[in-house]
């Protein structure tokens, strides 16, 4: 299976090339701000990129799905099979779970955020022990965070990952830890296209499984 990934591409999505694959995974902020329009262009842009199976969560700047689920839900899949959106929830292809979470610690007022410790653990608690490949819109601790030196990521993610050991997590939300690398067994991919000045330059990430 031949899985391409991206994250973060904030609006830009028209800017990018998408190289042929089985799968695309999009790990949150499809958007700027989140509105009804941004969604149907992204879903425009979707139905044409060289891949089978699309799979979407959302990210802190996608605010409808927050204020409007069923409505950002409706514009972006309209009920094809093949444009599956994942929000603390599975989708199995072709024999391969991808679970889907979009919770990040809490950071100024954006979307889809939950404190630090008990409140966001009870969310990584959701994730299944069979999870093949983890999509989350944040990093976990220490893996591909760092801001100006500073890591971002989530301590009680990581704990969840050490325990149900997934082959792949793909994050983004990061802009500045693009890049993949292998910790244990698991490979972690930072799939953000957008830089940290919100310019479009990262290549989709490609990998087997």
């Amino acid at each position: 299976m031949r899985i391409i990934a991206i994250a973060d591409t904030h609006g830009l999505h028209n800017q990018i090339k998408i190289p042929a694959g089985d799968v695309l995974l999009v790990a949150g902020d499809i958007c700027s701000y989140g509105s009804l329009e941004e969604i149907e262009d992204f879903r425009t842009w979707l139905l044409d990129q060289p891949c089978k199976h699309k799979i979407v969560i959302a990210g802190n700047h996608d605010e409808l799905f927050q204020s409007n689920n069923d409505s950002a839900v409706q514009a972006l899949t309209r009920a094809d099979p093949n444009i599956i959106y994942l929000e603390d929830s599975s989708v199995i292809i072709e024999g391969v779970t991808f679970y889907g979470s979009l919770w990040t610690p809490t950071f100024m007022n954006w979307y889809f955020m939950a404190d630090r410790g008990s409140t966001i653990r009870e969310k990584w608690a959701m994730i299944p022990e069979d999870t093949d490949v983890l999509i989350t819109h944040g990093p976990p601790a220490a893996i591909l965070d760092n801001v100006r030196g500073i890591p971002q990521g989530c301590v009680d993610l990581l704990e969840r990952i050490q325990q149900i050991n997934p082959k792949y997590n793909v994050f983004g939300h990061i802009h500045e830890g693009y890049g993949s690398t292998r910790r244990e067994n698991a490979v972690f991919i930072n799939a953000s296209v957008c830089d940290g000045r919100y310019r479009p330059i990262n290549r989709p990430v490609v990998f087997e499984l």
